[in-house]
């Protein structure tokens, strides 16, 4: 298996600090995790500025507006009906949880194992909000992640929990690192490592 340290330490010489996740706001960050499900960012980008021109990129703004307002809102990012139901079940969570300060008072295996139960948040999502909002060290295991462990015979699994202990286990409990190297990697599969790979000059082609 190759080092996982070593592909980190390509991938930043090439792409440097990637300052990922964008958001202002906890919430900002929290609800861009939501709406980024089985859509591309750009898509995520213009609902979250819908949201903000309607004062509701918020969680208690979410909380007590209209769903149907909400899915106008969100529209761009796609699966608005379903997506819109995940933000007010999030929302309903969240107040009733006393809101992200209160949050941190948890454990992270509490908070991830609540999260999961939350219909419409699944183990990307959770990691995703633990990670960036909430600082609990857990790898955010996504598409391009799954991408490149397969294409660099990593593991032939594509079970989120095996892959995700993979990185866990072979690079340092840090939460920065696991930032950055989580945003490395879409780096990676959106530039390189694409569906159509450009392993000829792809940064990573040593490892192969």
């Amino acid at each position: 298996m190759p080092d996982l340290i070593s592909i980190y330490e390509k991938l930043f010489s090439v792409f440097g600090h990637q300052n990922w996740w964008p958001g202002e706001t906890e919430d900002e960050i929290a609800i861009g995790a939501i709406l980024t499900q089985n859509t591309a960012w750009k898509n995520v980008e213009k609902a979250i500025q819908n949201l903000k021109q309607a004062n509701l990129c918020s969680f208690s703004a979410i909380f007590s507006a209209e769903e149907e307002r909400i899915k106008k809102l969100i529209s761009p990012a796609g699966f608005f009906n379903s997506k819109a139901q995940y933000l007010k079940n999030f929302a309903s969570w969240l107040h009733h949880k006393g809101g992200f300060s209160r949050l941190k008072e948890y454990s992270c295996r509490k908070l991830r194992s609540e999260l999961l139960s939350i219909k419409g948040i699944g183990e990307e999502t959770a990691d995703s909000i633990l990670l960036y909002v909430l600082s609990c060290p857990f790898f955010v295991v996504d598409a391009y992640t799954r991408r490149l462990v397969h294409r660099h015979e990593i593991t032939s699994s594509n079970r989120y929990g095996e892959i995700q202990k993979i990185f866990m286990e072979n690079i340092p409990l840090d939460i920065e690192l696991y930032k950055n190297y989580h945003a490395l990697i879409v780096k990676l599969g959106k530039t390189y490592c694409k569906r159509n790979p450009r392993c000829d000059v792809c940064p990573l082609r040593e490892f192969l």
